[in-house]
């Protein structure tokens, strides 16, 4: 079965670092385009950024330049490095696969459990 399982989140302050992993298992990785999509407090799914199976990747641009996508084939393994974090960015931050993306709308075949990432002071 499809498991996703996220890490790495917590409390950092405005201009701080994280590193976020989601360890996948249950089907072919380097097959599949990877995604992160993050939820803040009282608002709907925001799909921050896509790796493809051949390394195309894509932000969002309120991330661009500070959040960095990545994938470790071998370790079956996806990564969002983020840095010079603001507040806007606190949200719990999903990675799934099999995504459909629209204005108004994320819809994935599967989730992981998310991972809180605060930004505050």
């Amino acid at each position: 079965e499809v498991q996703l399982v996220e890490s790495g989140g917590g409390l950092v302050q405005p201009g701080g670092s994280l590193r976020l992993s989601c360890a996948a298992s249950g089907f072919t990785f380097s097959s599949v385009g990877m995604n992160w999509v993050r939820q803040a407090p009282g608002k709907g799914l925001e799909w921050v950024s896509t790796i493809s199976n051949i390394g195309s990747i894509r932000y969002i641009d309120s991330v661009k330049g500070r959040f960095t996508i990545s994938r470790d084939n071998a370790k079956s393994t996806l990564y969002l490095q983020m840095n010079i974090l603001k507040p806007e960015d606190t949200a719990v931050y999903y990675c799934a696969i099999g995504c459909t993306f629209s204005y108004a709308d994320v819809k994935c075949n599967y989730w992981g459990q998310g991972t809180q990432v605060t930004v505050s002071s």
